[in-house]
């Protein structure tokens, strides 16, 4: 009896280790099979030079994709690209590309994907991801900011998608990725312009990858909600400036409320590998969003519960301050703990 128990301990314990085994070797296999699936591909970030877009740049760089990076300010973007040189994410300098755009202008998105093919000769991944973001009451946001906030978080994805349909369509494959944002699923008090540029976003998106999936490409809208990629101090504040400024930065900032920038990451970058349509980042964005399709009046009647509860009241300034020039009180674990995600981002120190 004791014997016959031993031999089936052993026995199990040979079983458990075989699926071990197994396990780990699909874990292997499908690390391979994404890296094959992106190696020697060319991957345009736009936004590149900091936050979600150089943690995208990591990503897509250690898998072996060749890398384009834009942004508008030429020093960030060559401090990202010694970044990724110094953290041995690319093989060399020769398969990171940057340029210097203003892609709110559709020559220069044009001027984007022509410098991409001139180098590389061909364009695999674009990936939609610079934008901007105004806080404050409604009341105190300008027609000014609804226009700058369309410009860069949908007509910027427009003109970067215009000028690549041509090479992807010739192709006949290839990959659009649009960073949206769960404030494109659901009314977000306090982000009026965000919000109505994102929902534009998730609008063309969704119907670009409609029109597409027939041709070979695919198309992502990729929906997050809070992000800790350190970027809060670029949000330009209105109305009681320091208040404003001060709960939309701690809430993007705190673990538990914001997710890290390097999940996010990943969790696009096997999104795109496996073609998917949509995606939330977060459980709190899916949820959110499906509770908004389901019942649009309950997430309104909450978005107007936060207004009045816990938001600042609608008084202040219409003249725009800008995060960086904002220094509401902080405690210390707050400031060492944004210093970090500051400067692993590439972003500018928070006030």
């Amino acid at each position: 009896m004791k014997k016959s128990l031993s031999s089936r301990l052993s026995s199990s314990a040979l079983v458990s280790g075989a699926a071990l085994a197994a396990c780990a070797g699909a874990v292997v296999a499908a690390r391979r099979m994404k890296s094959r699936a992106v190696a020697g591909k060319v991957v345009v970030i736009t936004g590149g030079s900091r936050g979600l877009g150089l943690e995208l740049a990591r990503e897509f760089g250690r898998h072996g994709a060749s890398l384009v990076l834009t942004a508008r300010d030429d020093k960030e973007l060559e401090e990202a690209k010694l970044r990724l040189l110094a953290e041995a994410v690319t093989k060399s300098a020769e398969t990171v590309l940057t340029v210097v755009c203003d892609l709110t202008e559709p020559e220069d998105a044009q001027k984007l994907i022509e410098k991409t093919i001139q180098q590389f000769g061909r364009l695999d991944v674009l990936i939609n991801n610079a934008g901007v973001i105004h806080v404050g009451p409604i009341e105190k946001q300008s027609l000014q900011m609804y226009r700058d906030a369309m410009n860069s978080n949908f007509f910027g994805m427009l003109h970067t998608t215009y000028a690549a349909l041509p090479h992807l369509i010739k192709q006949g494959c290839g990959a659009v990725v649009n960073i949206a944002s769960v404030g494109g699923k659901i009314p977000v008090p306090h982000l009026a312009p965000y919000v109505a540029s994102k929902f534009a976003a998730v609008g063309f998106s969704e119907t670009l990858h409609a029109e597409l999936r027939s041709k070979g490409i695919r198309v992502t809208t990729v929906n997050p909600g809070l992000m800790r990629t350190g970027s809060f101090p670029n949000a330009i504040a209105v109305g009681q400036t320091e208040q404003e400024y001060s709960w939309f930065s701690l809430s993007a900032s705190m673990p538990g409320l914001a997710h890290s920038v390097k999940y996010a990451a990943r969790k696009i970058f096997r999104a795109v590998i496996l073609g998917r349509a949509e995606i939330e980042v977060g459980m709190d964005a899916y949820l959110a969003a499906r509770m908004h399709g389901l019942a649009p009046s309950g997430t309104a009647w909450l978005g107007s519960l936060a207004e009045r509860v816990i938001l600042p009241e609608a008084s202040g300034s219409e003249v725009p301050a800008k995060g960086t020039e904002l220094k509401p009180p902080r405690p210390a674990l707050w400031k060492w703990w944004s210093s970090k995600l500051a400067r692993r981002s590439n972003q500018p120190a928070a006030g």
